[in-house]
C-alpha cells in the first residue's frame, strides 16, 4: 500500500525515512558525503584530526593526494620504460636525439622522454611488388611486374641514415629495373632472359642501397612474365607464336641433323678405310710384281731360251683357260679347225661373273705386260 494512502502509513513516515513533524529529514546531503570521504582519506594519510582543526585537515589531504598522483605516475612511467625484445628483434635507443645503443633480445629498460626507442624484426623477410611500363633497348614498350624480397640487415642505419628507407627502396628498385630493361632487347625480356635480368637487378639494387646506407639487404628479386601493353597484345601474341614455330622448326632440323650427320660420317669413314685398303693392296701388288720381274730378269739372263718358252706357255695357258673356243691345229699345210664346245659354253653362263673377274685379271695382266718396257724388249728379242 502506498505511503500517502489513507491508513497506509501508520508510522507517519515520508519516503525519505523521516517522520512528519518537527524531526522531518530531506534528501541526502552531497556536501556531507564528500566531507566524510575527505575525512576518511585524511585518516589514512595522517590527517585525521578533530573537526575544529579544519586547516590542518586540508593540508594533510592535499599532501596525500600528491603522493597518490606521484605513485600513479611512477607506475605508468615504469610500465612504459620496461620493454621486452624478442629473439628475432633488435631495438635502437636514442638518448637526447643521439644514437646511444643497439639492444638485443631480453628484458630492457630505457628512460623516456630522455630516450627514444625503435624496435623492429630484423630476421623476417619483407616483400615489395611493382609493375610498370618500360622501354627496351630496341625501343619497345613492355610491362614488367616484379617482386623484391628484403630484410633489415642493420637497424641503426635503417633508423638513422634515411628518413623513409622503404620509400627509398621503391625508388632504387624503379631505377635499377629501368636501367636493366633499357639495356636488354625485347626478345630477351619476354623469353629466356628473365633470370639473368633478375640477377642484374638484384646486384644493382643492392649497390644503390649500400650507397645510401639504408640498412636493407635484398634477398631475392623475382621478375614475372613480362607482357606487352594491352593495346598491342594481339600483335605480340602473333610474334610469340611465330617465335615458337621457329624454335620448333629449329629443333626438328637439329633432330634430323643429329640422325643424318653421324650416318654420313660413318659412310665417309668407311670410304676412307676402303680407299686405304685399296691403296695398300695396289702398293703391295706393285711391289710384288716389281720383285717378281726382277727375279724373272735374273733368270732370263741365265737362260734366255728357256725363260722365253716358259713365259709364252704361261701366257697362253692363262688366256686360253678363260675362253669358250678351242682352236685345234694340225700339221703344216693343213687348215686349222675351230671347235665350239656348246655344252661347255652353256655350263659357263652360270659362272659369267667369276669368268669376267678372271678375264679382267688376265686382261689386266696382259695390259701390264704390254705396258711394261722390259716385257716389250723380251718380245722384240723373241721376234728376232
Amino acid at each position: 500500500m502506498a505511503w500517502n494512502e489513507p491508513g497506509g502509513n501508520s508510522n507517519n513516515q515520508d519516503p525519505w525515512g523521516g517522520r512528519k513533524g518537527g524531526d522531518r529529514k530531506g534528501p541526502p546531503d552531497l556536501d556531507e558525503a564528500f566531507r566524510k570521504l575527505q575525512e576518511s582519506l585524511n585518516g589514512l594519510f595522517g590527517g585525521g584530526k578533530k573537526r575544529g582543526s579544519s586547516d590542518g585537515a586540508g593540508k594533510g589531504g592535499g599532501f596525500g593526494l600528491l603522493l597518490i598522483g606521484l605513485a600513479v605516475l611512477s607506475a605508468v612511467w615504469l610500465y612504459s620504460a620496461i620493454y621486452v625484445v624478442d629473439e628475432q628483434e633488435q631495438a635502437v635507443v636514442l638518448r637526447l636525439g643521439k644514437y646511444y645503443e643497439t639492444v638485443g633480445p631480453g628484458l630492457n629498460i630505457y628512460f623516456p622522454p630522455i630516450d627514444r626507442k625503435f624496435q623492429a624484426n630484423v630476421t623476417r623477410e619483407r616483400a615489395y611488388s611493382k609493375q610498370g611500363q618500360m622501354l627496351t633497348e630496341d625501343e619497345n614498350i613492355i610491362e614488367v611486374p616484379l617482386t623484391v624480397q628484403y630484410k633489415i640487415s642493420n637497424l641503426q642505419d635503417f633508423v638513422l641514415n634515411v628518413d623513409q628507407p622503404e620509400v627509398s627502396l621503391q625508388h632504387a628498385t624503379d631505377s635499377a629495373v629501368r636501367h636493366v630493361v633499357g639495356s636488354t632487347e625485347m626478345d630477351q625480356v619476354l623469353t629466356e632472359g628473365r633470370e639473368l635480368m633478375a640477377s642484374e637487378v638484384k646486384d644493382r639494387l643492392q649497390r644503390f642501397l649500400d650507397t645510401y646506407r639504408t640498412g636493407i639487404s635484398v634477398t631475392q628479386v623475382n621478375l614475372q612474365s613480362a607482357a606487352a601493353p594491352r593495346e598491342v597484345q594481339e600483335a605480340f601474341d602473333d610474334v610469340i607464336r611465330a617465335r615458337e614455330d621457329e624454335q620448333r622448326e629449329k629443333n626438328q632440323a637439329e633432330t634430323y641433323a643429329n640422325g643424318v650427320v653421324p650416318e654420313a660420317r660413318g659412310q665417309a669413314q668407311r670410304l676412307i678405310e676402303d680407299a686405304s685398303g685399296y691403296r695398300e693392296e695396289v702398293v703391295s701388288r706393285a711391289t710384288g710384281e716389281a720383285d717378281r720381274f726382277t727375279a724373272l730378269v735374273t733368270e732370263y739372263r741365265k737362260a734366255p731360251e728357256v725363260t722365253r718358252e716358259r713365259l709364252y706357255l704361261d701366257t697362253m695357258q692363262e688366256l686360253m683357260s678363260n675362253t669358250s673356243k678351242v682352236l685345234v691345229t694340225g700339221d703344216k699345210g693343213q687348215n686349222n679347225l675351230l671347235y665350239l664346245p656348246l655344252d661347255k659354253m652353256i655350263d659357263g653362263r652360270s659362272s659369267v661373273g667369276s669368268s669376267s673377274v678372271s678375264g679382267a685379271g688376265a686382261a689386266d695382266a696382259g695390259s701390264r705386260m704390254s705396258n711394261d718396257p722390259r716385257q716389250a724388249e723380251l718380245r722384240t728379242r723373241e721376234t728376232r
